[in-house]
């Protein structure tokens, strides 16, 4: 008996922790972000500068943009629309229930998990739609910066914390607008990037089946003795988000796969290795593979040498943004302006979407306004990221990184290296992966050494 009073008082305290994040994360303060028209914009390797109102012209070389013409864009509002199009995954409240837990909320501790989540994302955007795309509706979708602390958000809270008392789960239909979304496209190819694009958003969706939803990605994470409610860091995401995609078995993610750099090393013979292997005997393509690469910038404090390394990441076409944050949150970096980075905030809870249904809502994922943050106030723990179609793409994107790394390095030794060959060749022990475990012994190792590292979120 007391045994279950003890379990009735955990859950009641998880309820109570529950319904106080989803009213604390579900109001923000009205901000504006501002952005300086004498200074170029770079976002996921394209290049903005609000001087020039004519999107057809183009930068001259002294700009400042180091980047390729044919990725220079112009005016303010293609701008936003770009960052509009990228998926954004925040907090969510009054999903299906987590297996082995009371949680239907990510409120205050799932921030690291969504920002892995817009990662992988971007990479299957890059994958399915190419970076040229845009959403056609992302210019109206309304501004969620303008709400405020109001009677409303108190009244939401109450009405949480009394359903969370009685146990009552009701599901809510999403605050925007349920507009219809059958429109006219104007030829094929825009009909199929609609569809690829709601597919994409339906596999982060919030429920059990959802293949790299929430729910699948704390499963995972269980294998490195993670579970719902728990802090992850960067690293630690970047193993789960790998194992997601190698046990996806959708026949659209055949062609697609994940590598994790091992200590600050990525094995080109590993990589290739891994976008020559098919499962179908038939299939002679190379796979597309997304690099995740977990590194510190520094100790305690991020080391403003690495700033420039950074931006000249953030710049390059192959980059699908970078899991960091500030201490104790987490944000998805997807650009920057001077020495400011531009990111996603996944901090901001909003009623769970059910994606299984026709026609679902899209405009609670995808961020009506960019944030921006001093570089200085970066935490040192992140994972960047990297999207390769084929291995030509690869060893291509590989040849032109390790360049980067050479010119930016100011210490003895680059942040991350390229090498030749496999693992297992610099007397890194090989392991293979067990059916009933999904991470080997030496993954184990790895991925509890990084739960240990001091990237600490919320």
């Amino acid at each position: 008996m007391e045994a279950t009073g003890t379990d009735e008082v955990d859950k009641l305290k998880t309820k109570f922790i529950s319904a106080w994040n989803n009213m604390k994360y579900s109001w923000v303060l009205k901000t504006k972000t501002y952005f300086s028209r004498n200074s170029p914009v770079l976002l996921l390797g394209k290049c903005y500068h609000f001087k020039y109102e004519d999107e057809n012209k183009l930068l001259p070389a002294r700009s400042g943009c180091t980047i390729e013409d044919h990725v220079i864009a112009g005016n303010v509002e293609e701008f936003r629309k770009d960052f509009i199009s990228r998926i954004w995954l925040t907090y969510r409240e009054e999903f299906p229930q987590i297996e082995g837990s009371a949680l239907t909320t990510d409120c205050g501790w799932g921030c690291t998990l969504r920002t892995g989540q817009m990662l992988l994302a971007q990479g299957l955007i890059l994958h399915f739609l190419g970076r040229a795309w845009t959403w056609p509706d992302a210019l109206n979708i309304e501004n969620s910066d303008s709400e405020s602390w109001t009677s409303n958000t108190v009244k939401k809270f109450t009405a949480s914390f009394e359903a969370s008392l009685s146990g009552e789960r009701e599901l809510k239909t999403p605050t925007v607008s349920q507009k219809e979304t059958i429109r006219r496209y104007s030829d094929d190819h825009e009909m199929r990037n609609e569809i690829y694009h709601r597919k994409i958003i339906s596999w982060f969706g919030d429920s059990p089946l959802a293949l790299f939803g929430l729910h699948q990605l704390i499963e995972y994470g269980k294998k490195s003795g993670k579970k719902a409610g728990d802090w992850y860091g960067p690293a630690v995401v970047a193993h789960i988000l790998r194992k997601a995609v190698e046990e996806a078995r959708h026949p659209d993610l055949q062609g697609i796969t994940i590598y994790v750099a091992q200590d600050c090393t990525v094995y080109s013979s590993d990589v290739i290795d891994k976008q020559c292997t098919s499962m179908a005997s038939d299939n002679t393509d190379d796979k597309a593979v997304i690099i995740l690469i977990p590194v510190r910038l520094g100790g305690e404090r991020t080391n403003t040498d690495y700033l420039d390394f950074v931006k000249g990441i953030l710049s390059l076409e192959y980059c699908v943004g970078i899991i960091g944050g500030k201490p104790k949150q987490s944000y998805y970096f997807a650009g920057f302006q001077d020495d400011s980075l531009i990111y996603m905030d996944p901090h901001y809870c909003q009623s769970f979407v059910d994606v299984s249904i026709k026609d679902f809502p899209l405009e609670t994922f995808h961020c009506p306004s960019p944030k921006k943050m001093s570089f200085r106030k970066m935490d040192p723990s992140c994972t960047i990221g990297f999207y390769c179609r084929n291995v030509q793409d690869f060893k291509r994107a590989s040849e032109e990184i390790t360049k980067m790394l050479k010119i930016s390095s100011k210490e003895k030794y680059p942040l991350f290296t390229f090498v030749n060959g496999h693992s297992r060749d610099y007397d890194f022990t090989s392991t293979t992966t067990n059916e009933e475990d999904f991470f080997s012994e030496d993954e184990k190792k790895r991925l509890k050494r990084f739960s240990t590292e001091e990237f600490v979120l919320l």
